[in-house]
């Protein structure tokens, strides 16, 4: 019998979606968490962390680099959306920014990881 917590099951851009599903899942909650103004902010909130869950969960049903490429750009959107949006300064900043830095991390992370080792084409020889 394989092991469920084998390299060809539970890799590290798994886990790295894991991550990002968790982060999405955060950030569509902060408005409630943290108390944010409804209107714009809590819109950019529930959609980007919306976006991100969603990548994430196609990501771990079927890994493809755009699915990485798409995230990077969600987590840099949340990362500079403050600015954009008009919400500097305020704790709905700080929560776009940390969780879009660390979207954008990861994906970054998985887009390089991939490029080192790109997948095998066939499951065993």
């Amino acid at each position: 019998m394989e092991n469920w917590m084998n390299s060809t099951n539970w890799t590290n851009a798994k886990l790295c979606d894991v991550a990002n599903l968790v982060l999405g899942a955060i950030l569509f909650l902060a408005p409630w968490l943290f108390k944010f103004d409804a209107g714009m902010v809590s819109t950019n909130a529930y959609m980007t962390g919306l976006a991100i869950a969603i990548l994430a969960v196609a990501a771990l049903a079927a890994y493809a680099v755009w699915e990485e490429w798409l995230n990077l750009i969600v987590g840099l959107w949340a990362l500079v959306s403050p600015w954009v949006v008009g919400f500097q300064g305020t704790t709905a900043m700080t929560v776009h920014v940390v969780i879009g830095a660390a979207v954008a991390i990861l994906a970054a992370i998985e887009i390089w990881a991939m490029s080192q080792q790109p997948p095998r084409l066939t499951t065993h020889s």
